[in-house]
């Protein structure tokens, strides 16, 4: 065997690509915007970038039409996260029962194709299911004897639209973590539960939940900010309308920093979206995470 005469300097070349690799993708960027947002940073003019403090963020707090794409994107974020949960618990709980390993199985798989479908694509197939004329849902409308539903082209029906595809595409996600929390719970434990009681709701919050709860504050953590940034989906699907109907906050940094040209202002808004995304992590540890 190799006798190792310098750990320090093994360990820094296991870690060192690691390191370099975060510095080049996570903090170098982050630590430019920080310096974008502090300066008048037009793409149109980047000889004179002025420092300019926090008058950045100062235009982005008085803008109401940042605190519109704002509220769009909370409202988003209170209708389909609960509801992924919800759909996700009811699924993990089905799979979970015994005697269901082979269709545990089937359903694993199937789970994971609108997860490992790209947010591109899948906005894509949401403009081709919700067509007026051709789509799989105005088809099932109109099976039932219903006129076809606008729903690209209305804004209340766009944004519908939005929430029933999101739903779509993570709720798999939630229910292979939950169903990952279920079968940490021990086998004679539930057996021994479910001995004494018929009612799953007891066996589910006294002796299922404990288990559930690291997972679900995983859920709530990844799933909000995946949904505070969420761009591609909607880009690709509705552009962000018809109008602002579906302009998350993600779009509207996107149109401020590449078509209005404001590096500055556009990073302004995406430390704001950070900060928030940061804050509400640490509320989901705080009042939700326990040990098991």
């Amino acid at each position: 065997m190799l006798k190792i005469r310098h750990p320090r300097l093994t360990c820094l070349a296991f870690i060192g690509p690691a390191v370099i690799s975060l510095l080049t993708i996570g903090i170098g960027p982050l630590a430019f915007a920080v310096y974008t947002s502090l300066h008048r940073y037009q793409l149109t003019n980047l000889r004179r970038t002025p420092f300019l403090g926090l008058e950045n963020y100062q235009t982005v707090l008085s803008d109401y039409v940042f605190w519109e794409a704002m509220g769009r994107t909370m409202k988003l974020l209170i209708i389909v996260l609960p509801i992924q949960i919800i759909i996700g618990m009811g699924i993990a709980l089905l799979l979970h029962k015994p005697g269901m390993s082979v269709l545990r199985t089937l359903t694993r798989l199937s789970l994971v194709i609108p997860m490992a479908t790209t947010y591109a694509v899948v906005g894509l197939l949401g403009q081709i299911t919700f067509n007026i004329k051709y789509g799989v849902v105005n088809q099932l409308i109109g099976f039932l004897g219903f006129a076809p539903v606008n729903w690209i082209g209305d804004p209340n029906n766009a944004f519908i639209a939005i929430c029933f595809w999101d739903i779509w595409q993570w709720t798999p996600f939630c229910s292979l973590v939950l169903l990952a929390g279920l079968t940490m719970v021990p086998v004679e434990v539930e057996e021994a539960a479910r001995l004494e009681t018929r009612n799953w709701w007891t066996v589910l919050r006294y002796v299922q939940f404990p288990f559930l709860i690291p997972g679900l504050t995983a859920i709530l953590i990844l799933r909000t900010a995946d949904t505070l940034k969420l761009f591609d989906m909607v880009f690709t699907m509705t552009r962000g309308g018809p109008g602002s109907a579906t302009e998350l906050i993600s779009l509207m940094i996107q149109r401020v920093g590449f078509r209005g040209f404001d590096q500055g202002l556009a990073s302004a808004q995406a430390i704001i979206l950070l900060a928030l995304t940061i804050i509400l992590s640490q509320l989901y540890i705080r009042f939700f995470y326990r040990e098991v």
